[in-house]
């Protein structure tokens, strides 16, 4: 006698509907439908974002990331690179569609090695990122998503410069890119100056990182530091985010700091010159520091 016989066991039909929930890994879809239509048209809508900067500095470039790959609400990995080398002297942070990123570097990689062995040596920093901004431009409006920041160091010194998808290529000293930039760059626009010393310039990259992630519903992990010098690129850390934004909000001196130059701000609006619109002037009032707590009261004209 079979054992199915004694077990009184059926196989199940297929052509029934079925109460149970899927198998793990499965999704469940009306029948006759596609799965892949199904879940683009109403399926959920996955948010994507990531944390990514890098400032140019007298000692070189700094690139920093976050770690973590999200989207929405699930974490595809926790501690993804979102640093790529290119070459000895080039890195790239990678920002938008992780496949994208990975595949257009490999064919900036190919392309770069290959002008090397016809030239030489190799192309400058602002021929690297001309290069890729025309090859991706060719692609525009076939959903292509790179957004990318190339560091390096070539014979001008180093070099920071800005690719996107669509074929912008920006060259600047600070370049911040994803969905926790603009908390990036409330850091990196009160801290920064080009003459910093390498610790400070450190300690700044992982300060702005690790604000955007506290602030950033889609940035975690940990903090990825490189730094690009004269003679290469250096994987400078890895620190854990929330013991680095701990340890920054334990720190008495940067509220200090920021109290002073907050007190500075009321004083030299307190002594600012008359300024004249059209016809009419208005006068500084002055500021007291029971009135510097909240805006004072105007006239509605």
């Amino acid at each position: 006698m079979a054992l199915q016989d004694v077990c009184k066991w059926k196989a199940p039909d297929t052509q029934e509907l079925s109460l149970h929930l899927p198998q793990h890994g499965s999704w469940a879809v009306p029948r006759g439908c596609d799965s892949q239509t199904f879940l683009h048209v109403h399926g959920p809508r996955l948010a994507h974002g990531t944390t990514t900067l890098a400032f140019r500095f007298h000692h070189g470039v700094i690139a920093a990331a976050d770690t973590r790959s999200s989207c929405g609400n699930y974490v595809a990995c926790p501690a993804s690179l979102k640093v790529i080398p290119v070459h000895q002297h080039l890195l790239g942070t990678m920002s938008g569609t992780s496949a994208d990123c990975a595949t257009w570097y490999r064919v900036l990689q190919r392309e770069l090695r290959l002008r090397a062995l016809r030239d030489g040596q190799l192309p400058s920093v602002a021929s690297a990122a001309k290069l890729l901004s025309v090859m991706m431009s060719r692609y525009r409006g076939l959903d292509l998503c790179v957004a990318t920041a190339l560091c390096g160091w070539d014979h001008s010194g180093p070099a920071l410069f800005y690719v996107y998808s669509d074929g912008t290529c920006l060259q600047g000293d600070i370049f911040s890119v994803g969905s926790g930039s603009p908390y990036a760059y409330g850091v990196l626009d009160r801290s920064y100056h080009y003459d910093m010393t390498i610790q400070e310039a450190y300690a700044l990259a992982r300060c702005a990182v690790a604000h955007a992630i506290h602030r950033d519903a889609y940035s975690g992990g940990s903090v990825d530091l490189f730094h690009v010098q004269e003679s290469g690129w250096e994987y400078v850390s890895r620190s854990d985010a929330y013991v680095l934004y701990m340890e920054l909000e334990n720190l008495p001196e940067s509220k200090q700091e920021l109290q002073v130059e907050t007190s500075q701000i009321y004083t030299e609006a307190a002594t600012l010159p008359r300024a004249e619109v059209g016809e009419f002037s208005v006068e500084p009032e002055e500021v007291t520091p029971e009135d510097s707590r909240m805006p004072a009261e105007t006239e509605t004209l």
